[in-house]
This record gives structure tokens, C-alpha cells and sequence, in this order.
């Protein structure tokens, strides 16, 4: 290719030995370096003047030298005369930073962009936006490139019986690109998503007021529903007789199809087939644990001083309804709007039984393989716990974790390695995989996504349409 130079940053100089390779040329000649008190220096030893100029530089540990490395990377070429400068970023950095987390937090990404703009950047190439709607932050063009086929390939020429799988999201957040796959593949999806527990409060009458004690009170496997203690207790004179309605005059039940079932129902008398579907469980810590399981700092006794008859345990979503609106804690997410699920996910190192939190799988995968989706794999909590969730309690074959960007921070990919509910690891090479990692993995799957960008770059510096590189179907 005549008029184009290609630059490698640090980050991944594999990747760019290979692009160049499918392009039939070599990366170009730059000196990259640090002074003695850290600074980045950068040297370009070729000439730029009126040549189309093309840096792959991808996100990696050192995330921030990166950045800067770029930034002066292509401050550089602009003041060496360059025609166009595009920035080739397969792993965007500070992706994840798109919004607002909280009312004194920064937008990163869009800093970020900026900070392109000003340098002197005329296109980025990229891959799968933590957000795509990042693509907006920009005043320049953005190719937001899709690896989706290239997955979609490797499962059709690698997974026996892949017809009969299920892909699963394992937080709210990623949804849209599970169906994606799902519809290109033509397979049946499924949700996984946390919560925190609720505590059942126990909830005192008296003749005029109603109380709320603060003591968590473990449910009784036989509770029966909120009007027949109404009608027991009615013997204790708590509510006297002449006081009570006629029964005629009581206001009705709300139609069993008009609302959600308790979770009595839903074990002993809701027939709807649909539940079936529905399998929960309990992560304490970010541990899937049996039903029954008490640790030793989840208390379940009653409050002291308070006599049996005193209380009277709420079905589900009347309880819900009355903590939501009495409780005096802020939300977790108070801009409100749609959040980052991947963030929320993960489980922390907070220990205690506030911690506690429900998983649910929605989908049906007895038997069949599963497909876990995101479009990178940091933390290792909330896979695992899909992961476990989905052998465990929905009686899974196989689980594959299937992300874009392998990012693997800290001991991630370890953990993942050591699961026995997680079967294989599969990720692409935009972001680079240190030697040693991989060398001891034997679950981890790399797929080789150059070509998609090589075209990419072919294709812009001659001039032609890049939307058959956006197609899902390969």
C-alpha cells in the first residue's frame, strides 16, 4: 500500500505486526520511550509528509502510559505534515466511563475523546463500545466495528450441538448485544441478574399505629397469606369485632394474573408453566450457597422482648412496597437511567449479610450449552457466578464465557481457570494477553480479530464503503 504509514504504540505490538503483515507491508519506524523521571518520548524516523497515517494502539495494564502514548504519538504526525491521521484503538480505554455514576462523577470517555480531537486525530477504528453510543463524543468519524461474526463463526466450527444452545446475559445491562447473537446464531436467550436480599420485617399492630422493628426475622416455611393472619389475630382483640367490615364490603384480591407471585406461590400453588423457567439462589460474598445456608454472622432470631403474637409476617410484594417507601436509603443508581450493569455486578469484599444478594436465571438450559456474553471479562465475580448458577441450579452441559476485550485484572482469569462450572474461556486479541497468562490457561481461546481490522484500513484509505464490515451475518 503506497501513501500509507503504520505506526505501533507499546500496547500491542503483536497485533500490529500482524495487521501489517495481511496488509503486506511493516510498521513504520518510530522511537518510543521514557525520559529519567517517567515522561514519555516519542521519535516518528520516518516521513509523514502528505501520507495517510494509521496508529494501532490498543488499551493494556499500564492504561494511562498508553493514552499519552497516543496522544503524543499523533500530536507528532500532525506537526510532521501528515494527509489524515486515524487512530486504530481495537480496546478503547475508559469505555466504561461514559455516564455519570454519581452527582460529582466525571465522564472519562468523553474526556478522552477530546483530548483525540485536540491532538489532532481525523478517524478512529474501534471495537465494540462499552457503550455505542460513545460514538457521539467525538466531532470526527468513528468506526465502531462489530466482532460478533467473527464469534459467531468460531462457535458454528467449534461447539457440538450449537443449535441446541442458549445465550445468556449474566447482568441487565448487556442484553441488546445477547439478543444480537442469539438472533444471528438463531438460538433461544436467557438472563442472569443480582439483587440484594430485602429482609423480611416483621411488622407490629397495635389498635391505631403500625411499627416497624429492625430486627431481620427468618421467614417460617409455613406462612400463610396476610389475610388469614388478619383473621388470627382478630381472636387477640387487636382488632376489635365491631370494628371489622363486612366481608362483602372487603376490597378484593388482586386477579393472580394481574401481579407477580410470592415466592410461596410460586413453589407450592402458581401452575404457570413460565415459572418454571424462573431458578433462583443466594451469593453471599459472591458465593453460590444452598437455600438453607447460615453463616455465622446472619442472624435470624426475632427481636428480643417481643411476644409471639406480635408479629405478623407481609407476603413479598406488600413487603416490598412498604420498604421502598419507608426506607431513608439513597438508591444505588440516583441519576437514574440505564447503568453500567457490569460495574454493579461484580462482587466486592464488603463482608456481612447486608451483602447478601439474590441471583436469578430466567431461560431454560437443562442440558444444553450455554453461551455467557459480554463484551469484556475484567472481574471474574459475576461470571463465575453465572457460570455456577447455570450448572448448578439450572443443570447446564457446558459453560462458555464469551467476551471481546480479555482484560482479565488481577487474578480474574485464575479464578476462572480454577471454576469447575466454567468449561472454556473465549475472548479476541484486541487487548494483549501477557505470554505467561496464557501459557498457563488451558480453559482461555484467543480468536484473531487483524483481518476485520486490516480491511478496515484497506478499505478507508482507498475510499471505499467500510458498511459491509458492520453486516452481522458473516
Amino acid at each position: 500500500m503506497r501513501g500509507v504509514q503504520i505506526f505501533s504504540g507499546t500496547s500491542h505490538p503483536g497485533l500490529t505486526d500482524t495487521i501489517c503483515e495481511r496488509l503486506g507491508t511493516s510498521p513504520a519506524k518510530a522511537d518510543l520511550g521514557k525520559f529519567a523521571n517517567g515522561e514519555t518520548s516519542v521519535n516518528i524516523g520516518v516521513s509523514v509528509r502528505n501520507q495517510d497515517v494509521y496508529i494501532v494502539q490498543s488499551g493494556s495494564s499500564k492504561i494511562n502510559d498508553s493514552v499519552m502514548e497516543l496522544l503524543i504519538m499523533i500530536s507528532a504526525c500532525k506537526g510532521g505534515s501528515a494527509k489524515s491521521i486515524t487512530a486504530v484503538m481495537p480496546y478503547f480505554p475508559y469505555s466504561r466511563q461514559s455516564k455519570k455514576k454519581s452527582h460529582r462523577g466525571a465522564i472519562t470517555a468523553r474526556m478522552l475523546a477530546n483530548l483525540l480531537s485536540v491532538a489532532g486525530v481525523d478517524h478512529v477504528i474501534t471495537m465494540d463500545l462499552h457503550a455505542s453510543q460513545m460514538q457521539g463524543f467525538f466531532g470526527k468519524p468513528v468506526d465502531n466495528l462489530f466482532a460478533e461474526p467473527f464469534i459467531a463463526r468460531w462457535i458454528r466450527m467449534n461447539v457440538a450441538g450449537w443449535k441446541g444452545a442458549v445465550v445468556v446475559s449474566k447482568n441487565a445491562g448487556g442484553t441488546k448485544r445477547v439478543t444480537s447473537l442469539a438472533d444471528n446464531l438463531k438460538l433461544n436467550f436467557g438472563i442472569v441478574t443480582t439483587d440484594r436480599r430485602r429482609p423480611k420485617v416483621p411488622v407490629t399492630i397495635s389498635d391505631s399505629s403500625v411499627f416497624f422493628d429492625g430486627e431481620n426475622e427468618e421467614p417460617r416455611p409455613n406462612r400463610r397469606l396476610f389475610e388469614l393472619h388478619l383473621q388470627r389475630h382478630r381472636s387477640t382483640s387487636l382488632i376489635p369485632e365491631e370494628t371489622e367490615p363486612e366481608p362483602e364490603n372487603l376490597r378484593p384480591e388482586t386477579p393472580p394474573a394481574a401481579r407477580r407471585p410470592s415466592e410461596l406461590e410460586a413453589a407450592y400453588e402458581y401452575s404457570d408453566v413460565r415459572v418454571q423457567d424462573v431458578i433462583t439462589g443466594r451469593l453471599i460474598q459472591g458465593q453460590l450457597v444452598d437455600d438453607d445456608y447460615v453463616g455465622s454472622d446472619l442472624g435470624g432470631a426475632s427481636t428480643p422482648g417481643s411476644a409471639a403474637g406480635d408479629h405478623i409476617e407481609v407476603p413479598d410484594a406488600m413487603m416490598n412496597s412498604i420498604i421502598s417507601t419507608t426506607s431513608s436509603a439513597p438508591p444505588d443508581h440516583a441519576l437514574g437511567g440505564s447503568f453500567d450493569a457490569t460495574e454493579s455486578d461484580d462482587e466486592g469484599s464488603i463482608a456481612g449479610p447486608e451483602h447478601e444478594k439474590t441471583i436469578t436465571l430466567v431461560g431454560e438450559v437443562r442440558d444444553r450449552p450455554v453461551f455467557i456474553v459480554d463484551d469484556m471479562i475484567d472481574k471474574s465475580g459475576s461470571w463465575i457466578a453465572a457460570a455456577e448458577t447455570a450448572v448448578k441450579r439450572g443443570g447446564a452441559r457446558k459453560i462458555y464465557c464469551i467476551a471481546t476485550h480479555g482484560l482479565f485484572g488481577a487474578d480474574s482469569l485464575d479464578q476462572m481457570e480454577a471454576c469447575s462450572s466454567i468449561d472454556y474461556i473465549v475472548v479476541t486479541n484486541t487487548f494483549p494477553i501477557p505470554p505467561s497468562l496464557l501459557a498457563r490457561s488451558k480453559k482461555l481461546i484467543i480468536i484473531d480479530v487483524s483481518s476485520l481490522l486490516s480491511e478496515s484500513i484497506r478499505r478507508h484509505h482507498y475510499g471505499e464503503s467500510v458498511s459491509a464490515l458492520f453486516q452481522l451475518n458473516d
